[in-house]
């Protein structure tokens, strides 16, 4: 078939192919260049080919390119959409627009097109451009389980002035009765599954899963109108712990801990709405609360596990008194006594001839007042005084944490994880296969050890894991270590950032750091 043809140059087609034949040399590509856009059907596969052939006469013609359909229809890889092409000048195209639409909606037709057709604008098509003629539609993955559980307060001190009178007072102990509500999980949801321009259902992915994570002694799940709800199995103390929530058992005592108690040791909470008598002892795995508005006067040990420990009265510990929290320590204020925190020691008032050790220790920074002893904490010390006009020594020290120490206890502790990680994998694989098996008595008493076995390294896999994050958070904190005194650091206040220290020799205030190496006092 003739296509084109002048004095230079003659045009044809042969199934499918374009061929170039040169009669008279010479003729210009820019020439060549306005042929093509009056045939959008004509591609070119070989442009050096052709600037060849138009320089040379040639008795045969050569192939050039291809010659398109009219109209094209290209499919995506994964079957979403379409894309049209009609390969003719913009003047057929206005000329044609019935006759386009018709051979447009044929060839969907032919290419099993059925879903997400799109309305052919015929004055918007540009010659050999792609026009999006039709888009499936894509799933829709299904809403992620929603996890939701009952908060507990912000154990935080709040110092209140009635008058004459302070109180140091704060929400303490959450107590939960049998059944209660702690937590729920509403399921994921299937997703809406989509579809390809040719019909085909794609499945749509679920939303993710997730699990409670709660204490199974304490605590069980059951299906209520398609949640799963998380209650109580005892009355206790709520508490969150090891990134699961947990009711312990409370052990309320009405009075004062002293001759008609005995010393106390006990595996869950306890609160205690008198003292702690001279020369007794309070243990608890949990936490501690001590409401009596006199505080604790020459008790031996107070001691939380795992919890906090809050005194709402102060502590006069005459040199014998011994308060140590795995958790928070918060108490009015502390006169002779030693207090050791895992987290943080919150004082109200003032610590008097008291050594304190934590992470943080926090006395008011308003009226606050550390006076004599020593306070030693990882990250801040804040008070608003520190020492008094007769210079007594108090000394204010920051312990940096040790990177390369640090980072070779998170090693050891990682590696030791992973192992713990892999035992628990089979045991829970065995656990699995013997329960869905027959057993009798012997074999189901082992498999009932199995399971609290394997509830004990998950406990414990917990455990190390919340250590692993504190020591990386602390990692984290290592150069932003401070003192903070808001009003006054009397002479003999003895200052210590890591291993850079300093005694005031007159009154200051301000935050005491490290700045490039050296301690700014």
């Amino acid at each position: 078939m003739l296509v084109y043809k002048n004095d230079y140059i003659e045009i044809t087609e042969k199934n499918g192919k374009v061929y170039l034949l040169t009669a008279q040399s010479g003729y210009p590509l820019k020439e060549f260049d306005g042929i093509l856009r009056s045939f959008p059907r004509i591609k070119l596969t070989n442009f050096a080919l052709l600037k060849n052939v138009l320089t040379k006469v040639g008795s045969s013609p050569i192939e050039v390119g291809q010659w398109l359909p009219q109209i094209e229809i290209e499919v995506s890889r994964d079957k979403m959409t379409a894309s049209l092409f009609i390969n003719e000048t913009a003047e057929y195209i206005r000329s044609h627009k019935e006759k386009l639409a018709s051979e447009v909606t044929k060839l969907l037709q032919d290419n099993r097109i059925i879903h997400g057709t799109l309305p052919l604008h015929t004055d918007k098509i540009i010659p050999a451009k792609a026009i999006l003629i039709a888009q499936g539609t894509p799933p829709v993955k299904g809403a992620d389980a929603q996890i939701t559980y009952l908060e507990i307060p912000e154990r935080k001190p709040v110092i209140r002035e009635d008058g004459k009178a302070d109180y140091y007072d704060m929400n303490f102990i959450h107590e939960i009765k049998e059944g209660s509500w702690l937590g729920e999980k509403i399921p994921p949801q299937p997703g809406i599954d989509g579809m390809t321009i040719h019909g085909e259902v794609i499945p749509a992915p679920p939303g993710r899963d997730a699990s409670l994570k709660y204490d199974r002694k304490s605590a069980y799940e059951v299906e209520e109108e398609g949640k799963i709800i998380l209650r109580s199995r005892i009355g206790g103390v709520l508490e969150h712990s090891q990134g699961q929530i947990s009711v312990n058992h409370h052990l309320p005592v009405n009075g004062d801990v002293g001759i008609e108690t005995g010393n106390i040791d006990f595996e869950g909470s306890i609160s205690i709405r008198g003292s702690v008598q001279p020369g007794y002892s309070v243990i608890a795995k949990g936490d501690i609360s001590i409401e009596g508005p006199e505080g604790v006067s020459g008790a031996k040990l107070i001691k939380s596990i795992e919890g906090d420990i809050y005194i709402r009265g102060g502590i006069f510990g005459l040199g014998e008194t011994r308060v140590e929290a795995g958790g928070n320590i918060f108490v009015k204020h502390v006169n002779e006594a030693n207090l050791l925190a895992g987290q943080s020691i919150s004082i109200g008032f003032y610590a008097i001839g008291s050594n304190l050790k934590a992470t943080s220790i926090l006395v008011d920074e308003r009226k606050g007042k550390i006076i004599g002893g020593k306070a030693v904490a990882k990250k801040q010390i804040v008070t608003s005084i520190s020492g008094n006009r007769l210079e007594r020594r108090t000394e204010l020290i920051i312990n940096s944490v040790n990177k390369e120490e640090a980072y070779a206890h998170i090693q050891d502790k990682a590696t030791y994880l992973k192992g713990l990680h892999e035992e628990t994998m089979k045991l829970e694989e065995q656990v699995n296969r013997l329960d869905n098996v027959q057993l009798n008595s012997q074999q189901l008493a082992a498999l009932e050890q199995a399971k609290q076995n394997l509830q004990r390294q998950k406990d414990e896999a917990a455990y190390i894991d919340q250590e692993i994050k504190q020591m990386m958070n602390d990692l984290r904190n290592v150069g932003k270590e401070e003192i903070v005194v808001t009003k006054t650091a009397y002479p003999g206040t003895f200052i210590q950032v890591g291993r850079k220290a300093s005694i005031l020799s007159k009154e200051t205030n301000g935050k005491f750091l490290l700045e490039f190496g050296e301690l700014n006092v």
